[in-house]
């Protein structure tokens, strides 16, 4: 369970703004009777009784106290400011006693393991906890601004940043934390983009007939495959370094992203393929119109078994698969959420949670609790991973609690979410507080929405709502 450890593609991993180097020694030089900050004159003295006063002049005790206070999100925030903070936070068996003497719920469940190791290990649990807690809270607040000139319909979150887009001819990046306005991309002016995924060095877009890629960092550019390579592709997924399209055919098509071929073309339905999932052991994940999900190897194409459900026919609309459960979450045009075991290819549970069509499906990389679901009835639902009963169904009140503003052109409204009682009746609620939610995408104790209109949303679960 190596990807248990890793973190992938969650919030809590703090690796954006991490500082090479170091301090951790203290550069000061003192006399003896506190004389050492006038020993020095000119700007060597000055210099020095700067640095005695500065945060690299305390012990390391002293820093390990400090360090204690912390939540494990600030910790993990101090550990990139430099090399010697690093090892303190992950390798400072100190730390680590303090810590846990200040946190009750902090308990080292990897001992066997060394201590940087077992430090990460169970910070990330308690990451993991205070995410779980959260969703399961009955309020959100949620900040909602215009992104785009039109309508929007997919929306991914990584690491603290947001692209959306698809229905005009722009994606975009934006903050998280800020709902600030951060990049663009511009779409060929004759193609229409049909799905994309992201990470942070890359865009890997998907139209009927194309493979774009736009580099995030450095000259700015965009590939596109060849047009005609596949007919009418539907969905996206991708593995560095390979990008595999399911298209209306019943077919996958898998690109090399780097040299721009397309190295394979397999087989998976008799129908068209509406949802991908990859895995790190190289299978293709791909769902139909008829309600099953073909198991491909991605390097042969051998077909090693479909997950079926019991509730035919029924299109599958998303995937999302859970590394460190080897459980398939999906989303129906009937209102079903499905999880399956993939070790076994057997349905966990199938709940009717919807009236209508499911669109999306999604949960932290690291999280085993907890799912977020959302489809054509508006309602924001957070599911029981391992048992598919619903914790806690969300929909935004309409009046604003304040406006604010991201930048010069961009006001954002914080508006408050409210839970529905168990087995309230939708059609009790204004459709204006639940238009339907095309896309969603989980991050930590946050969520990103799009309604197929102009609109974003952030639904944040905090502890001070």
């Amino acid at each position: 369970m190596e990807a248990s450890h890793r973190g992938r593609n969650s919030d809590f991993d703090a690796r954006t703004g991490a500082g090479a180097g170091g301090g951790g020694k203290g550069s000061s030089t003192t006399g003896p009777s506190g004389s050492g900050g006038h020993r020095h004159r000119g700007s060597g003295g000055k210099r020095s009784l700067i640095d005695s006063r500065s945060i690299n002049s305390l012990s390391t005790d002293l820093l390990c106290a400090v360090f204690s206070l912390l939540d494990h999100f600030d910790l993990v925030r101090c550990s990139v400011v430099c090399k010697a903070w690093y090892h303190l936070v992950y390798t400072s068996s100190l730390m680590r006693d303090l810590y846990d003497k200040r946190n009750s719920r902090s308990k080292l469940t990897a001992k066997s393991l060394p201590l940087e190791i077992s430090t990460k290990f169970y910070l990330g649990e308690l990451a993991m906890e205070e995410h779980k807690l959260s969703f399961r809270r009955e309020s959100a607040k949620v900040d909602q601004w215009n992104g785009h000139h039109a309508r929007v319909n997919i929306c991914r979150m990584k690491r603290g940043v947001v692209l959306s887009g698809v229905g005009d001819k722009v994606l975009r990046l934006w903050s998280a934390t800020s709902c600030k306005y951060m990049d663009e991309y511009i779409i060929p002016e004759t193609d229409k983009l049909v799905d994309y995924e992201f990470d942070e060095n890359k865009i890997v877009g998907l139209t009927n007939s194309k493979v774009c890629i736009w580099k995030r960092h450095g000259q700015r550019g965009i590939f596109q495959s060849h047009e005609g390579v596949f007919t009418r592709g539907l969905c996206l997924s991708y593995i560095d370094p390979e990008a595999v399209i399911g298209c209306e055919d019943g077919r996958v098509h898998v690109f090399d992203m780097y040299s721009g071929k397309c190295s394979r073309i397999f087989r998976v339905h008799s129908g068209p393929v509406t949802c991908l999932a990859l895995t790190d052991d190289q299978l293709i994940l791909g769902g139909s119109t008829f309600g099953n999900i073909a198991v491909v190897d991605l390097t042969s194409g051998e077909r090693l078994g479909f997950a079926r459900s019991n509730f035919c026919p029924t299109g599958l609309k998303t995937l999302s698969y859970n590394t460190n459960s080897y459980l398939l979450f999906a989303g129906s045009t009937s209102g079903y959420a499905h999880c399956w075991d993939l070790r076994t290819m057997r349905p966990v549970w199938e709940t009717r949670i919807s009236p209508n069509v499911i669109y999306s499906v999604h949960h932290l990389s690291n999280d085993t609790s907890t799912l977020a679901v959302g489809g054509l009835d508006g309602v924001l639902r957070i599911l029981d991973q391992r048992t598919g009963d619903i914790l806690s169904s969300l929909v935004v009140d309409s009046a604003a609690i304040s406006i604010k503003s991201a930048n010069d052109n961009q006001k954002v409204s914080e508006k408050k979410a409210r839970s529905l009682p168990e087995n309230a009746c939708l059609y009790n609620v204004p459709r204006s507080l639940r238009p339907p939610i095309t896309c969603l995408s989980v991050g930590m104790k946050k969520i990103v929405t799009t309604h197929n209109e102009k609109f974003i949303r952030i639904w944040r679960f905090q502890d001070n709502i």
